[in-house]
């Protein structure tokens, strides 16, 4: 039986791939075939550490390190590593940040917050997603063999955090940018979607689970009552790059438990 989900050839670029969804989603691809898995992370020893994974698995796996905010730093790490990878055919836009740790409970109000302030949340959630498809556009274009985009967004940009009001802002212009990018790169070919997340268990959020009131709180908000894990999201960002969805672009799938239903 043909495996629709095969990604054999193909060479992607995962942006915050050092843990969590985006270590999950370039694990998965391997194993689905990419010839090359391009691992991107702020912190060098976990793009290095991924990278290895990824070689176990039997795919190529090319370690770039940066900030996906600096487009010229970008524009140039990408053009890099798409030479030396033959190509570039899958982006995912995984990289994002919710702040320091702890409860959102535990953030001040907008009305008493300031630039300073909005610039960590519009930051990699918004200006890295720009960023990146900035950068890899122009390859994915002259490469001449369609592709996929695949936005990491939050259920906060779907529905609104009232103590997450800018992030909430940033992830909800990150979908809107990515349905509009979707008919702009249709006649390439290039598909261009989004999935938004509820909380999923990462190293991200392990502080906030320590405590047991703060995770029974949350499970209520969720119709099936546990967090998500890193390999539901992958599963759903595996389907969106591969040819099981080539007749799919402009859309965002919700992978939240049911934490909101539309």
């Amino acid at each position: 039986m043909q495996n629709i989900l095969s990604l054999e050839g193909q060479v992607a670029l995962i942006t915050g791939a050092g843990q969590g969804v985006g270590r999950q989603t370039a694990l998965h691809f391997a194993a689905q075939g990419c010839a090359t898995v391009i691992v991107n992370d702020f912190v060098g020893e976990r793009a290095e550490a991924v990278a290895a994974e990824v070689r176990a698995l039997g795919a190529r796996a090319i370690a770039l390190v940066g900030d996906v905010c600096d487009l010229e730093a970008m524009s140039a790490a990408v053009e890099r590593a798409q030479q030396a990878a033959g190509g570039l055919h899958i982006l995912v836009n995984n990289a994002g940040n919710a702040g320091p740790g702890g409860s959102p409970d535990s953030f001040p109000p907008f009305w008493e917050t300031g630039p300073e302030d909005w610039s960590r949340w519009l930051g990699t959630n918004l200006q890295g997603v720009l960023v990146m498809c900035r950068a890899a556009l122009p390859h994915m274009i002259q490469g001449g063999q369609g592709g996929s985009i695949i936005n990491v967004i939050s259920d906060a940009g779907r529905v609104g955090e009232p103590h997450l009001a800018v992030y909430s802002a940033a992830k909800a212009g990150a979908a809107g940018f990515s349905r509009a990018l979707a008919k702009a790169t249709g006649e390439h070919r290039i598909r261009v979607n989004s999935v938004s997340l509820a909380s999923i268990n990462t190293p991200g959020v392990q502080a906030m689970l320590a405590d047991t009131a703060v995770v029974q709180r949350m499970l209520r908000q969720y119709l099936v009552r546990r967090l998500g894990e890193p390999e539901d999201v992958a599963n759903m960002i595996l389907f969106l790059a591969s040819g099981a969805s080539s007749w799919i672009t402009g859309q965002t799938y919700a992978v939240n438990g049911g934490y909101s239903v539309s």
